[in-house]
């Protein structure tokens, strides 16, 4: 199998406030992505074929446009528009998101008849051509489990993905508490769970509470992961966090950094031990086992 492609973050769309150009122009392939009638490697390819038109006159590579232009695509790019597919994974521990890396394999290996999964409700049959162009369009650390999307179309992947981009993504994180951070505040904490006081006296890195976390972990730390918290020198936007239940915590952000909620445990005293997406947008993960993927229906949307 070729490695697997890989989409990349969109820059934010030209065309709106300081990003416009002085000129009033910007590249037509930019302006077809910020108007999500494609990707702009998708409208470099139509424009090739002959398949756009701005004004009614056939449009060139490169070519310069404004706000008011008027765009139109031929019948042709639509229909293949319309045979690309988004695929929703339930990614297991042990798989890599893109390529493959250190012997572990990618994701997509799990795309095949074999795993498609019974319940699936599109009603659409697996080919191979399917895999062609197929991409992750965001990532699941190898560790994590839960929802991963693949897809052909860009987009989709700039839906989730771009640099505008506010898609909430929901996560299930069983936690421990090692209070590694704040040892002085850990010690002194106390809460009550079940109408039973529980004390957390001295702790170090290698002691972890494990069970009734949440009656431990203290209340001003809980603020700090919903906001608070920077990484990579940069301040983290909002998150919603809460208990869903006592070794449990609930994440929705609407940000992407490289192992974030991890790193942002660690910053509070606590070590992730198990971290489950189950929802981005408005697409849930359900009731898909580990290993198996379905078809993102057409009249679903992220």
């Amino acid at each position: 199998m070729n490695p697997t492609p890989a989409f990349k973050r969109a820059p934010r769309p030209e065309g709106k406030g300081a990003d416009a150009s002085a000129t009033g122009t910007q590249r037509l392939n930019k302006r077809m992505a910020e108007l999500r009638m494609c990707s702009r490697r998708e409208a470099d390819a139509w424009i090739e074929q002959g398949w756009v038109k701005v004004n009614g006159q056939p449009a060139s590579m490169g070519q310069q446009v404004t706000l008011s232009d008027r765009i139109t695509v031929d019948k042709a790019a639509e229909q293949q528009q319309e045979r690309r597919v988004t695929i929703l994974l339930h990614k297991p521990m042990g798989y890599v998101s893109g390529q493959a890396e250190d012997g572990h394999e990618p994701a997509i290996t799990l795309i095949n008849p074999r795993s498609h999964w019974m319940g699936d409700p599109s009603k659409l049959r697996f080919t191979p051509p399917q895999l062609r162009g197929l991409a992750p369009a965001g990532r699941l650390d190898i560790d994590s489990t839960g929802l991963l999307v693949l897809t052909q179309d860009g987009r989709v992947a700039r839906q989730l993905i771009g640099e505008d981009s506010e898609m909430e993504k929901e996560y299930l994180v069983r936690v421990a508490y090692t209070g590694h951070e704040n040892t002085a505040a850990a010690s002194a904490a106390s809460a009550t769970y079940g109408g039973k006081a529980t004390q957390l006296s001295s702790i170090d890195e290698n002691d972890r509470v494990t069970s009734n976390v949440q009656a431990v972990f203290p209340a001003a730390q809980l603020e700090r992961l919903r906001h608070g918290l920077s990484l990579d020198g940069k301040p983290l936007k909002p998150a919603k966090v809460e208990w869903q239940n006592p070794e449990q915590l609930r994440f929705v952000l609407t940000e992407g950094k490289k192992r974030q909620i991890r790193r942002m445990c660690e910053q509070v005293g606590l070590k992730v031990v198990g971290l489950k997406r189950i929802r981005m947008g408005r697409v849930q993960l359900g009731q898909m086992p580990a290993g198996t993927w379905r078809y993102l229906g057409p009249n679903e949307s992220f």
